[in-house]
């Protein structure tokens, strides 16, 4: 077990974490030569050891984001309670800045809109009208800005913009929901620490972006169900309002659910009366239409019903509209 633990922190500091986090490079080349804190670490299930969940369950414990050595010093005087926090966690990544990929789908969408996501979290992604967007392109001079209709929000989501820009308008959001096996309360603050630890160290800007959309969360906290998407969905299909038009999202959520149940949640959101939204890897699914070049294509895909939109960062920091068209951009 301590082998499998070393050998999965050296292929994240090697390869996932440079040019995003040098700190957590940093930590997990040191858990990869550490046997002690290997052995620590593979007490933890192994589906809940994943070093961003980890790591994000330290600091929320208190660890800070101090060179290796202290670090160290943090987990083993807290190898217990670290133990045990990472059993009941999930790695439950709620950007907002996906809003920004998604927007130019929701933009075709007639309102108005009751917005279901499944993988919820706290539901920052449940609120596309509270946000203002700055769309650039890659000098940053910005190319379209969208804001609230009762003037600039706190939260700013800035995205790059490559090729055509298409037609955008903020949705027109009344109702809101969601599921999640662990739904967040942004009003909580324990929860709210959670959200801010899950953001890497040296992702500048993201954890203020985090903090201002919980607080335009907690003043309208949305309907969050606990519990598996297939099993709930009905339940809360039925809660929104029959005169809006139903769209469900799920951005970046079905790569974690397994297979066989990521298949029946896709056929169950398609039988429904609703819009469905995604931003998925582009092997994921074998829904795009038309089909997708994976092997070639950049990024993730957005589609709207299966449709394929836009080529997408997974976190909405870029994206490139490429409607009808499985490959080249239009």
């Amino acid at each position: 077990m301590t082998d499998a633990v070393r050998e999965r922190y050296a292929r994240f500091a090697e390869q996932e974490a440079p040019g995003r986090s040098e700190l957590y490079a940093e930590w997990a080349a040191g858990v990869a030569g550490d046997p002690e804190l290997s052995d620590i670490l593979g007490r933890i299930p192994e589906t809940r050891r994943q070093p961003p969940l980890v790591f994000a369950v330290t600091r929320m414990l208190g660890a800070g984001t101090d060179p290796f050595d202290t670090w160290r010093g943090f987990v083993t005087a807290h190898a217990d309670e670290i133990v045990a926090e990472c059993a009941d966690r999930r790695l439950q990544t709620n950007e907002p800045l996906r809003l920004a990929a998604l927007l130019p789908v929701l933009s075709e969408i007639d309102g108005p809109v009751a917005l279901l996501e499944i993988g919820a979290s706290a539901g920052l992604c449940l609120y596309p009208d509270r946000y203002s967007y700055r769309f650039v392109d890659g000098d940053g001079r910005v190319r379209a800005a969208l804001d609230p209709a009762d003037g600039p929000s706190s939260v700013v989501l800035e995205s790059r913009v490559d090729g055509e820009m298409p037609a955008l308008r903020m949705p027109h959001v009344v109702w809101r929901g969601g599921v999640d096996l662990a739904p967040l309360d942004a009003r909580d603050a324990r929860d709210r620490r959670w959200l801010r630890s899950l953001v890497w160290p040296g992702e500048e800007g993201r954890e203020q972006r985090v903090e201002a959309a919980l607080d335009i969360v907690s003043a309208g906290p949305p309907e969050l169900l606990q519990g598996d998407a297939l099993e709930r969905l009905d339940e809360l299909v039925r809660a929104a309002p029959s005169d809006a038009t139903l769209v469900i999202t799920t951005p970046g959520v079905l790569v974690h659910i397994p297979r066989a149940t990521r298949t029946a949640l896709v056929d169950r959101i398609r039988a429904l009366p609703a819009r469905w939204v995604t931003i998925d890897p582009p092997a994921l699914l074998d829904v795009w239409e038309p089909p997708v070049a994976h092997e070639e294509w950049p990024g993730f895909v957005v589609a709207l019903d299966g449709r394929v939109r836009s080529a997408a960062d997974p976190l909405g920091r870029w994206w490139e509209w490429r409607a009808g068209d499985g490959g080249e951009p239009t």
